[in-house]
């Protein structure tokens, strides 16, 4: 790191010095905030962030926090207080979250301005890159088609993202198993599909023929039984609504029912029982987990649905109301609905499916995609569905195969151009409710899934979202260079046999795009 903030110390001196009445003010407003903050940390984050070419668009590199736990950067979220902002992304935080506490920051600004130039006109801005390809090449190819490490099938892109401008290329047009930067795809189609203010709803409905309480699912696998619920949407405040409800119809007993038909056909993905991904099913809470964890593999209760319906028992018991034990149903159209909580908006979780590698939220989202397209709600809608609104953005699909949402099925394939693709439309000044698709990446050995990865060299420079199976390993992101060109990029190894290695190289790689 001593080394990296060596490297952006002149230009952060220059940029400190046009943007010192501005950064006085956002000091002055944000102090308590930036007081909790140890100096040597915040220089730290500052270097990466800068160089990386994520600061707002006037003038708060200098005040770069780090990052929360849905990849925000809590400086953004500081800035659009001390210069009266409101509206846009809230992360969680806006009105309607049971999390919000009074005083609490307002939403950070909308995703346009917080990366800055990326049509390359802004002044001090992202520059378009020149295109020397043989240069690229010479850097690339000795990491890239090393056999030993990333085996015989290899793919590569690396484009400019101010114009999409492909400056490298090695097999490109082939696709191959991509892994979890299948997310990627996830997250530009369901944004585009159900809108930057899409919330996942889960409510209760009271059937007034029978009395019968139905819990449905909407879909949200965030939904939290947790006391703290940190703005998600909870399962204890739907069951107070609730009470509070029937106790208004003086009702105090109830037979309790859930619905789970939102999604169609098995709710076991392809890999079987498996750690890194609960059954899809429209109604969880905490995704299942039997631990206190919140991301990364965990063991899983057997039935999910079951499991959110049993706790949502137990708090209705605790506002006086007795429930019998559930089971499925379906809320028919004159049931009354009696309360609801809403999920965060949906850029707050992209960014939280693709900082920490969420498979549930990846494949609750494809789901998502496939309802609001009008494709049925199994694993082989929500592929078909991924791939229509890729194609119906003009996106290079030819090849590709979505069988899920995560990249945990190995038969799905996915080329290099795809993906850079993916990002260049994320990138695109005219699709500003894409931009989560790039603020989510996670950041070289401060995030999410790259946290432990460059140690050295390259930390907070690069921000990719990784992709791991057996005998597969990819990474594809976005990095600016020391002379201000961003660039985006996908490398794609199969039939790999040494985990470690590939890792190792496809991060060299990485690296050798943010060297001088």
């Amino acid at each position: 790191m001593a080394r990296a903030a060596g490297a952006v110390r002149p230009r952060l001196t220059r940029f400190a010095r046009t943007a010192k009445p501005r950064v006085a003010r956002f000091a002055r407003a944000t102090a308590p905030q930036l007081a909790r903050i140890t100096r040597p940390k915040t220089w730290q984050y500052t270097a990466g962030a800068a160089t990386a070419g994520l600061a707002l668009a006037a003038g708060v590199v200098t005040a770069a926090g780090p990052w929360d736990s849905t990849g925000q950067r809590t400086a953004e979220r500081d800035r659009a207080v001390a210069l009266d902002h409101t509206g846009g992304t809230d992360h969680g935080r806006g009105p309607g979250n049971s999390g919000t506490a009074p005083g609490s920051p307002r939403p950070a600004p909308s995703a346009g301005p917080v990366l800055a130039g990326l049509g390359g006109t802004t002044t001090g801005g992202v520059k378009a890159a020149p295109g020397d390809r043989a240069a690229l090449a010479d850097l690339l190819d000795p990491l890239l088609k090393d056999a030993p490490a990333l085996g015989e099938r290899r793919a590569a892109a690396v484009v400019d993202l101010t114009t999409g401008k492909r400056l490298y290329g090695l097999d490109s047009g082939t696709a191959l198993t991509p892994a979890s930067t299948t997310k990627i795809a996830t997250a530009v189609a369901a944004l585009t599909a159900l809108g930057p203010d899409h919330r996942l709803t889960t409510r209760t409905a009271l059937e007034a023929d029978t009395g019968e309480l139905v819990l449905v699912g909407g879909g949200d696998p965030t939904l939290t039984a947790r006391e703290d619920a940190q703005g998600l949407a909870s399962l204890r405040t739907l069951a107070e609504k609730t009470a509070a409800a029937l106790k208004k119809r003086d009702v105090r007993k109830v037979t309790l029912s859930y619905d789970t038909t939102l999604y169609a056909g098995t709710d076991l993905h392809p890999i079987g029982v498996n750690e890194n991904l609960a059954r899809v099913t429209a109604l969880m809470a905490d995704e299942g987990r039997t631990d206190d964890s919140t991301s990364g593999p965990a063991p899983r209760v057997a039935d999910p649905a079951d499991a959110a319906a049993r706790a949502f028992a137990g708090f209705l018991k605790q506002h006086g109301i007795t429930a019998s034990p559930p089971g499925p149903s379906k809320a028919t159209g004159r049931a009354a609905t009696l309360a609801t909580v809403s999920s965060p908006p949906l850029p707050a979780l992209v960014e939280r499916m693709l900082t920490n590698s969420d498979n549930d939220l990846a494949e609750a989202l494809a789901r998502h995609t496939a309802v609001a397209t009008g494709k049925r709600a199994d694993f082989a809608g929500a592929g078909a569905a991924i791939t229509a609104r890729l194609k119906q953005l003009g996106l290079p699909v030819d090849g590709a195969r979505f069988h899920d949402g995560s990249g945990l099925d190995r038969t799905d394939l996915i080329t290099p151009d795809l993906l850079t693709a993916l990002l260049t439309e994320a990138a695109d000044p005219s699709r500003p409710q894409l931009r989560p698709v790039l603020t989510g990446l996670p950041v070289a050995h401060f995030t999410g899934t790259l946290a432990g990865r460059y140690t050295d060299g390259a930390a907070g420079l690069v921000r990719a979202k990784t992709g791991t199976l057996t005998g597969v390993n990819t990474l594809a992101g976005t990095i600016t260079t020391p002379d201000g060109h961003l660039l985006g990029f996908a490398f794609l190894a199969n039939a790999t046999t040494d985990p470690w290695a590939a890792q190792t190289t496809l991060d060299r790689a990485a690296t050798a795009l943010a060297s001088p």
